[in-house]
């Protein structure tokens, strides 16, 4: 079982920036796959960004150039910098970790994942 925990959405103006942290705990041993994904309500989920296990990165089109992944010091902690936000980014935000897959798979799309934090809203005004 992987308990994953999202913090640090909030409200800001367009233009401004947040930063989401990310903990997957469970298997010590192992380092997931994790990535971002946001869902306005009555639409799908979609991704965000994302990394391997092996430190591949992956972004959506639209958030390229201003939303940076990354991972922290502990194993399976994860980070999404955005800046440069823009009111088409307002969503609930959620994070997703599972066991690695194979090299080079998609983790934007989802189905791959079984463990999700509880989200977090990210509102940008305008």
């Amino acid at each position: 079982q992987v308990h994953v925990v999202e913090s640090g959405g909030g409200s800001v103006q367009a233009g401004g920036s947040l930063l989401l942290s990310c903990e997957a705990s469970g298997d010590t041993d192992v380092i997931y796959d994790m990535a971002w994904f946001r869902q306005d309500p009555g639409k799908e989920r979609k991704g965000v960004a994302s990394i391997s296990h092996d430190g591949r990165t992956q972004y959506a089109e639209s958030v390229k150039g201003r939303f940076t992944v990354s991972r922290g010091n502990a194993k399976n902690s994860l980070y999404l910098q955005m800046d440069r936000l823009k009111p088409e980014d307002t969503a609930m935000y959620y994070c997703a970790a599972d066991f690695p897959l194979a090299p080079g798979a998609n983790l934007l799309v989802t189905g791959w994942s079984r463990y999700w934090g509880q989200g977090t809203q990210i509102t940008v005004s305008s």
